[in-house]
């Protein structure tokens, strides 16, 4: 018997009913004729509801035009949509409308900072401090500002799953501090920081705070006022919006001290070939060329959908799905859960199955229609800290019910070895792929 059907869930329990209507909201999994799938990969990407396909379906349909560059119906009604949006997103996380800066994601959100703001305030012989369990695009923007300024990239451990502490963090801290850079969410453990804490602390020692907040936005309310943050980057993909949009929340005092990064139409009031050029306020400098307004009129209604469902049901369901997929893992002879979900509740969950590749238990839960993801997680530093070649990542959403849960952990049972196992056990890429 699946032993996942009276998990103790500690104070949550997974409202099935309310997934399912929320699910029913989804056309991805209303396909006829299609086999239904377990999607708990929503850690890199969100489905989407009706109402933002619609919304932006409708905006192509009656109102498809270049904003901000027309005096015409159509051009007019396109600037008023892009502005909404920014107007709903800044709303969304307790900011100023004229602190959003649109994007394309949250990694060029946090590109646009360290090469602006943090080229501004870092110099030689200065330090950056991070977490040791920063995605990529937390890091290597930040290592790449230290490696071309001379100055030195400083790392708070991070332990197998647990948040980090003020003390930890303020021990990090020194004179030579200009910049700290933490993850809201683990994106591979699903630990949650105490981020207004880790502000408070860096801000007594003079330092801007810059959050990466992708995997918190869509997980639980987020008011970058009530955290302090300096700078607050996420991307509508993983909240139940559209690819090709990032936000970038950042504190007015300093978008207004922020120097260009890029140039074009509608960075300007006034361009010449020998003349100061006059900029156009921000935010908008930072945003030259056409923006993607479907993307920021599928953002505005990701949004609303979030508000419709109420965060109190939003945050309860996620991380009791994640601690019932921890418990009901654990209990499968050979799998080991990484970090602590059921103490984060972070709505993810990474695990191994010992003598087995994670590409192969991907490969295997693949085959009985269970979506995940596999690997490093664009993470490869916190994953080396792991003492694994890779992990299998659920994590889960507003739509996954109980079921889904049962439905891995079933698969998991018959999982066995395949190639990566018994060729390239320690590879995380085939030889020929690599450089």
């Amino acid at each position: 018997m699946n032993n996942t059907m009276n998990l103790p869930v500690d104070e949550h329990t997974a409202n099935d009913e309310w997934a399912r209507k929320v699910r029913a909201e989804f056309p991805f999994f209303q396909q006829p004729d299609v086999e239904p799938i377990v999607y708990i990969d929503n850690g890199a990407t969100t489905q989407m509801p009706r109402s933002v396909i619609d919304a932006m379906a409708n905006y192509y349909a009656t109102s498809n035009s270049n904003g901000g560059r027309g005096m015409y119906r159509l051009s007019l009604t396109s600037t008023e949509l892009h502005h909404r949006a920014r107007e709903r997103t800044a709303g969304f996380i307790g900011a100023d409308v004229d602190e959003i800066v649109f994007t394309k994601n949250a990694t060029e959100s946090v590109n646009l900072v360290a090469r602006t703001f943090g080229k501004s305030v870092v110099g030689a012989g200065d330090e950056v401090l991070i977490t040791g369990m920063e995605h990529h695009s937390n890091m290597l923007p930040w290592r790449q500002l230290c490696e071309r300024v001379g100055a030195r990239l400083v790392v708070v451990p991070a332990a197998d799953g647990v948040p980090v502490s003020p003390e930890e963090f303020e021990c990090h801290l020194s004179p030579r501090t200009k910049m700290a850079a933490i993850t809201h969410i683990s994106n591979v453990l699903g630990t949650v920081n105490p981020v207004a804490e880790l502000v408070e602390v860096a801000h007594r020692h003079g330092v801007p705070v810059l959050i990466d907040g992708a995997q918190a936005i869509s997980r639980r309310p987020v008011d970058v006022r009530a955290i302090g943050a300096d700078f607050y980057a996420f991307s509508a993909h993983k909240m139940y919006g559209p690819a090709g949009v990032g936000i970038l929340y950042a504190k007015r005092k300093h978008l207004t001290q922020m120097p260009m990064h890029h140039l074009g139409g509608g960075s300007v009031l006034d361009a010449s070939y020998d003349r100061d050029l006059l900029l156009m306020p921000a935010p908008y400098r930072f945003e030259p060329g056409t923006p993607n307004i479907a993307g920021a009129v599928g953002l505005a209604a990701a949004i609303d959908f979030l508000d419709s469902l109420g965060w109190d049901s939003i945050v309860e369901h996620d991380a009791a799905l994640a601690v019932a997929a921890a418990i009901g893992l654990s209990a499968v002879d050979g799998v080991r859960v990484l970090g602590d979900p059921v103490r984060n509740k972070g709505g993810i969950v990474s695990f191994v199955v010992e003598g087995m590749h994670p590409y192969d238990v991907g490969n295997h839960l693949n085959e009985h229609n269970v979506a995940v993801r596999t690997g490093v997680h664009c993470a490869i530093p916190l994953v080396d800290s792991l003492d694994v070649v890779g992990t299998v990542r659920a994590s889960f959403g507003v739509y996954n019910t109980m079921a889904d849960v049962e439905s891995l952990i079933s698969a998991i049972r018959t999982a066995s070895p395949g190639m990566w196992t018994t060729d390239y056990p320690n590879e995380r890429l085939l030889p020929e792929h690599k450089a």
